[in-house]
């Protein structure tokens, strides 16, 4: 299954999805993400998470999602992790036959010394490990198309 991850700047929440998913996935998933407006860069609190996780350095990058619109690869799974109080709107992605929202709190937004703002960022690690590793142990090939869906949708709600 082709999971991407999309957020607005595509430089933090939505990148450490990306490496939880590429790595702890076990082969069964491929994971991308991308911003609808990419900032251009990693921040290097998510690059840091992303590492230690093992994700690949040369793959850590900034992206649209015009990339994945028309691409090579077809994405069966769109996981949008904008937060609820972000001040943008949850980017929209044609075309997958599986949409689901992650609302995760944005820790770029998040002012104050280094152990504060990394103190974020492994917050929303935590947040997004969970749902992660819910979407992993999902038997997907048993579930129905709309209890996919719903599955899908639950795992949005975990703290």
């Amino acid at each position: 299954m082709n999971v991407l991850f999309l957020c607005t700047g595509n430089s933090a929440r939505s990148i450490i999805a990306e490496a939880l998913l590429a790595t702890l996935g076990g082969g069964l998933f491929q994971s991308f993400s991308a911003g609808s407006h990419p900032s251009g860069h990693v921040q290097p609190f998510a690059a840091e998470i992303a590492l230690e996780l093992g994700f690949p350095a040369d793959q850590l990058r900034s992206k649209s999602q015009h990339e994945f619109e028309t691409g090579p690869v077809k994405i069966d799974l769109v996981v949008t992790v904008c937060g609820n109080a972000n001040e943008h709107a949850c980017p929209y992605f044609p075309g997958a036959p599986l949409r689901t929202h992650w609302g995760v709190e944005d820790p770029v937004q998040v002012q104050g010394d280094d152990a504060t703002r990394r103190g974020a960022y492994r917050t929303a690690y935590a947040v997004l490990r969970r749902r992660i590793e819910a979407l992993i142990a999902l038997p997907l090939a048993k579930l129905s198309p709309s209890e996919r869906q719903t599955a899908l949708n639950k795992i949005g709600e975990l703290p």
